[in-house]
Order: structure tokens, then C-alpha cells, then sequence
């Protein structure tokens, strides 16, 4: 049998989110090491690893929109090549701020149009029975990057350097784009599956199964409708959330382990990369649990994601509250593999639901969507270093874990708010034609 070649880009796509939060967990360990060689204070950290996302909040919806208008293919591949230029050609030095700044300005603009270009191709090749799983599938190659990113950049870093780590990024955002070129392609409509369909399926529901779904691209984009509809806008606030709880952990978790538990991230050997290889195990569970829920007409999509979203989000929330309590390094470790793990969980409600709701511009509404969970990086990085500055000021102990329970709970009570948000105003139907 022929193996179809909607697997080959899924497949793609997962080895594309891989790279990417291996840079970005990359850049994480190796500014750190540099900075606290020379001193810098946590709010300046916190500054310089926010930059990203200011770079990353602007390319978004513009990103959905270039995927819409020239593929979403293309976008990826101009988007890799940008990003992997800048890694391999900007030197790492906490003392030249403002090269620092734009670097890491320009890294976010570029990586800010993967994801709604992801949307795009993921909508044209994958039929909707497959769209949590191949979503699922996609979106946890994030976090085994990141799993691998903490397991082996530390040691990199000990033995060659800060500015190794960038030349890797390099070489794999450019390996990545040359494997892309060669396997990548628009999709023929005799690639998607012919499945047999329910007698209350519509007629644009059969059309979706197939072919590809993407709009063409003259048809106008309801920018009015998509802004102002509430489904959309559960899923944004969702998306906010999950993001800022990741981000969180992901850039300022290394300092907490060197602050609050005074262990070294080369000291704490495999188990610091759990956290994210359990986002991706869960990841890829919620998906399917999603799909043979929905498939086997268990629960409807609605309902489907409304279960897996809530449940991730309220157990990742008492999960986050409960890890400041915990002083050991393995009660840490088991607190934030069972917060990130479970909010992986939740991606197969509110993630995969840009598809459902809109799935011919699921590129733009992912845009609008990533646009929050960007915001949310800037805010929950830079909010993070100023708390830490300001409790240092008020001479308190940044390595008692007391002080971090502001770090840890306020992510904690937005994935409680926004699992309530999803669970009234969510669906998991076609909203816009």
C-alpha cells in the first residue's frame, strides 16, 4: 500500500513544532547561563526572554492571512529559513542589548507565521475524522523539543558554550526547510480518504471529506464575524492561558530550580526534560480519546471538547498550586509534569477547535487565536521577572518557594476561569461557512 502523503506532512509538521521549541527552550538555557555569568538582574532577564513574543504577537494574523493568500507551504518554508539565518549569524552576548533585542524581535516575527500557516495545510490534507489526532500528533512535537532541548542544551552549554546552542538551531531550522522543499506539496483531492458518511451529513461536510477545506483564496475573510463570535473568543481566552502557564514554566522554571531548590540544571540529569516529554505522551492521548469518542459517536464534538478541555485545564490549575508547596526537587518534577501534562490534555478541546468552528480559515482564526497565547508570553514572562524583582526588593528570600506562590497561582486561577469560559461558550460546530 501506498503510504498516503498526508501522513508525510503531518509527520512534517511534528518534526517543524520540534525545531521551533527547541530554539525557543534553547535560547531559554543559554541566555541564562550568560546572563548570571555577568549579573544581570531578573527583570532584564525577564525583558530580553520576553522580546520574542513581541516579535511573535506581530506576525500572527498576518501570518494566517499570507497562508490564505500564497499556501500555507511556502510561508512555513520562508518562515524557517528567517528564523534559522538569524540563529546561526547573531552572537550571544547579555552585554550587547540591543542586538539582543532585535534578534530575538526578528526569531519571534518569523516563527509567529508557523503555526497559522500549520492550520492551513493541516486543514487542506487532514479529513476531519483524523483532525484531533494529526493536530494532537502536530502540536507535541512542542513539547518533545522542548524535553529535548532541556536534556541535552545544559550539557552543550557547560562544554562548548552559550553560542553552540545557536549554531544547532541553525543547523536544524536548515536541515528542517531542505526535508520540507523536497517532501512538501499542495494537496491533490485524490489523497484525502473516501469514508463512508452519516445520512444527516451535509453536503459541505462531504465536500471536506473529500477535498481540501481552505477557502480559495479570493474569497473575503469575515474578519467582523470572527471577531465578535463568542466561540472564537473561547477559544482565545483558552489560548491565553494555555500559553501563559507554559511559558511561565518553560523560561523561568530552570531559574526556580537554581533559586528555589539551589540545583543546578546539569546537576538534575534526565529528569528535568519529564515535564515536557509528559505534555507530549498526553498530547497525542487527548487526541485520540478525542477522535474515538467522536468517531465512534460516543459524545458529540461539542462535547468532546468541552470534557478533555476542562479536565486538563482544572487538574494542570490544582497541579500549579500545589508545586510551591513541595521543597524537593522530585515533588517539583512531579507537580509540573502533571500541570503541563494535563494542559497538553486540553489542547484536544480548545486547540483542535479552530477546525471545527471555521475549518476554510482555520489559518486566520488560529491566527487571532495565537495572537492571545503571545500576549499571554509577554505578559507572564515579563510579569514573572518584575514579581521576582519587586519581592527581591522587599528583601524577601528568592530561594524560599513561599515567595514563587504569586509565579505559580496566578496561571493556576486563569486555567480555572478559562475551563468555565470554554465550558459555556464553546462549540464544537460549523460556525463559519
Amino acid at each position: 500500500m501506498k503510504f498516503p502523503k498526508r501522513y508525510v506532512i503531518v509527520l512534517l509538521t511534528f518534526i517543524c513544532t520540534n525545531v521551533c521549541y527547541i530554539e525557543r527552550v534553547g535560547f531559554s538555557i543559554a541566555y541564562t547561563v550568560a546572563a548570571d555569568a555577568i549579573g544581570v538582574n531578573q527583570a532584564n532577564k525577564g525583558m530580553i526572554l520576553s522580546m520574542f513574543y513581541y516579535g511573535y504577537v506581530l506576525s500572527q494574523i498576518p501570518g494566517g492571512w499570507a497562508a490564505q493568500r500564497i499556501g500555507g507551504r511556502r510561508v512555513l518554508l520562508l518562515s524557517f529559513v528567517l528564523w534559522s539565518l538569524i540563529c546561526g549569524l547573531i552572537p550571544l552576548d547579555p552585554n550587547r542589548v540591543t542586538i539582543l533585542v532585535l534578534s530575538r524581535l526578528f526569531v519571534g516575527v518569523a516563527q509567529g507565521f508557523i503555526f497559522p500557516a500549520i492550520h492551513t495545510v493541516l486543514a487542506q490534507w487532514v479529513p476531519p475524522q483524523e483532525r484531533s489526532r494529526s493536530v494532537s500528533l502536530t502540536t507535541s512535537g512542542m513539547y518533545l523539543g522542548a524535553a529535548c532541548g532541556m536534556l541535552f542544551f545544559p550539557s552543550l552549554v557547560k562544554d562548548m558554550g552559550p553560542q553552540s546552542v545557536f549554531f544547532v538551531e541553525a543547523v536544524l531550522g536548515v536541515a528542517w526547510s531542505l526535508i520540507w522543499l523536497k517532501f512538501s506539496s499542495d494537496p491533490p483531492r485524490i489523497d484525502l480518504p473516501k469514508v463512508s458518511m452519516p445520512k444527516v451529513a451535509s453536503r459541505d461536510t462531504i465536500k471536506a471529506q473529500a477535498g481540501g477545506v481552505v477557502a480559495p483564496r479570493t474569497v473575503k475573510i469575515p474578519w467582523r464575524r470572527i471577531i465578535f463570535s463568542l466561540p472564537v473568543w473561547a477559544i482565545v481566552v483558552n489560548n491565553f492561558t494555555f500559553h501563559y502557564a507554559l511559558y511561565v514554566l518553560m523560561n523561568w522554571l530552570p531559574t526556580y530550580f537554581e533559586l528555589g531548590l539551589q540545583l543546578s540544571l546539569q546537576d538534575m540529569g534526565s529528569s528535568k526534560m519529564v515535564p515536557y516529554f509528559n505534555m507530549f505522551i498526553f498530547s497525542n492521548i487527548g487526541g485520540v480519546v478525542a477522535d474515538h469518542l467522536i468517531t465512534r459517536r460516543i459524545l458529540s464534538v461539542t462535547r468532546t471538547r468541552k470534557l478533555l478541555n476542562t479536565i486538563g485545564f482544572v487538574v494542570s490549575a490544582f497541579a500549579l498550586m500545589a508545586l510551591p508547596l513541595f521543597s524537593t526537587p522530585s515533588g517539583t518534577i512531579m507537580c509540573s509534569a502533571i500541570s503541563l501534562g494535563f494542559l497538553a490534555l486540553g489542547r484536544a478541546g480548545f486547540a483542535v477547535n479552530h477546525m471545527d468552528v471555521a475549518p476554510k480559515f482555520a489559518g486566520i482564526v488560529m491566527g487571532v487565536s495565537n495572537t492571545a497565547g503571545t500576549l499571554a508570553g509577554i505578559v507572564g514572562v515579563g510579569l514573572t521577572g518584575n514579581i521576582l524583582e519587586g519581592a527581591k526588593a522587599s528583601n524577601k528570600d528568592l530561594t524560599s518557594s513561599e515567595t514563587w506562590k504569586t509565579v505559580f497561582f496566578v496561571p493556576a486561577y486563569l486555567c480555572i476561569f478559562s475551563s468555565v469560559i470554554f465550558l459555556v461558550f464553546s462549540t464544537g460546530e460549523k460556525v463559519f461557512e
